[in-house]
């Protein structure tokens, strides 16, 4: 190993499942595993611009990504290229599962997000969980997908959310 390759951050795969096929995968570098939270960064990895409406996800911006292992959801502090904060985009999961350089977490179809400064908090695509059969194939997944949101919007509200990711 050269003097070089020690100073080069170690990299893991990120696979995002949704209904049993990959949603997407990338690159992000690895910034800390504790052994329960796995805490990545990596620039925004979807093609051309995302536009919410609230939001826009866009070449430039980067995610610090934290992850679970014994919690249904996951965290990603959203900066823009500047280093802008533009909020917090949290994605109701299945407990992650890493081996190896590889990150797997399964979208549960209900998101949050949470402005930078924390006034504009939005549940996102209850209609989509509904209509995903989670509810029917797996009411244990689905209770503790919605008990997950709640307590992240609980949070949220309540302007703790940065707790988790301290």
């Amino acid at each position: 190993m050269s003097a070089n390759s020690a100073d080069r951050p170690a990299l893991v795969e990120v696979v995002l499942v949704k209904a049993g096929r990959t949603k997407i995968r990338y690159p992000a570098e690895l910034v800390a595993d504790d052994g329960t939270r796995v805490t990545v960064r990596a620039p925004w990895a979807g093609d051309g611009v995302r536009d919410f409406g609230f939001v826009r996800f866009e070449p430039g911006d980067v995610f610090t990504e934290h992850y679970w292992r014994d919690r249904w959801y996951s965290v990603k502090e959203v900066r823009a290229a500047d280093g802008t904060l533009k909020g917090h985009y949290c994605d109701i999961t299945r407990p992650a599962e890493r081996s190896g350089d590889r990150l797997v977490v399964e979208d549960l179809d209900l998101d949050l997000w949470v402005s930078a400064d924390g006034t504009d908090v939005r549940r996102l695509d209850e209609d989509e969980f509904a209509a995903s059969g989670l509810e029917a194939a797996d009411p244990r997944a689905a209770a503790a997908a919605v008990a997950a949101l709640d307590e992240l919007d609980a949070r949220a509200r309540a302007g703790r959310l940065g707790a988790l990711l301290g």
